[in-house]
């Protein structure tokens, strides 16, 4: 659907903010692009459940899943303009917005499952969050979304050379695009939606995600090699428009961001439930599943590391990071 068709759909649904002047009931819609099978639209579920009891039916959230009213991009770009409330997008996306966001996607910048949790619930995280309110873009908070690894239709990748040749999917993230070359392969930025059938035709050899995102995209019925280096732990944003955001009440706010910040375990609980489940999935589908020498892929990185400890914003963010505790 082209963005102006999109917009003119929205505004006839009334999609941002319905209100209805006998109960000042107001209605937020989010939009995003995952199969409601997946943990993040469940933690984005209760949320919305969160809000409605805090609010007592005053504020609710209408959530539109598997890309109903458009891609990841296009729902920003909507919120941008106050056409769409709240949308969920990678941090890698957010790079676009403010360079900062690099340092998310970076490989292998956090020890530990533990230590991205301290960031991201911490000063950095909060930081980060508050730091694109210039494009009319509010972060609320950020859900799990593990760690990225290899998966390819029939070429395990259990050294860094084993990607030399080989198209890989990447979001359009320059710090995603950059990782691959430095590991060998070569970066074809493709939108989530059209992957499926880029794999299928062979215009990709392979993408790299997490498990939950594997087995609900159904990648593994095309992808039947899977190689868990971990590379990047790249958390998912929940962002609400600042049209939006600035005309709720003070009121409205603290129930907001209470709701998403309460979110945030729950969703992480659901995330470790369905990566274990994923994996099992998947392998009983006939995917074969490897666990490479993660060193092997962190040496080969680190000259990317090291180049972006010389840039003046994102060399002291990456020290603060790497002062975080596990």
């Amino acid at each position: 659907m082209k963005p102006v068709r999109i917009i003119i759909a929205l505004l006839s649904l009334g999609i941002v903010m319905g209100c209805s002047n006998a109960s000042h009931h107001k209605v937020l819609k989010l939009a995003h692009g995952l199969d409601p099978t997946h943990p993040v639209h469940k933690g984005m579920e209760f949320m919305a459940q969160r809000l409605a009891e805090k609010s007592n039916g005053q504020l609710t959230i209408d959530i539109y899943p598997s890309g109903q009213l458009g891609s990841e991009q296009q729902c920003v770009e909507l919120l941008q303009i106050g056409s769409l409330a709240i949308t969920k997008v990678s941090a890698a996306v957010m790079e676009s917005f403010t360079p900062k966001f690099k340092v998310l996607g970076l490989p292998y910048i956090f020890r530990s499952k533990e230590h991205s949790f301290n960031v991201f619930d911490g000063e950095i995280g909060k930081e980060l969050l508050l730091g694109t309110e210039e494009y009319w873009i509010r972060g609320l908070c950020f859900y799990d979304a593990g760690f990225r690894s290899f998966y390819t239709i029939d070429k395990p990748i259990k050294t860094p050379d084993d990607l030399n040749g080989l198209k890989i999917r990447v979001m359009k993230s320059q710090s995603a695009m950059e990782m691959v070359k430095a590991l060998g392969g070569s970066p074809t930025p493709i939108s989530w939606g059209e992957l499926y059938t880029a794999l299928q035709s062979g215009v990709v050899d392979g993408a790299e995600n997490n498990p939950p995102s594997l087995y609900t995209s159904h990648h593994y019925e095309v992808c039947k090699e899977y190689s868990l280096d971990e590379h990047t732990c790249v958390p998912d944003v929940l962002i609400i428009s600042t049209k939006v955001w600035n005309s709720l009440t003070e009121e409205e706010k603290k129930w907001m961001q209470e709701a998403a910040d309460e979110s945030v375990p729950v969703e992480r609980k659901y995330w470790a439930e369905s990566v274990e489940e994923s994996l099992r999935v998947v392998q009983e589908a006939g995917v074969k599943i490897h666990y490479p020498d993660k060193k092997l892929f962190a040496d080969k990185v680190q000259g990317l590391l090291n180049k972006y400890k010389e840039d003046k914003v994102l060399g002291d963010l990456i020290r603060r990071i790497e002062a975080v505790e596990d």
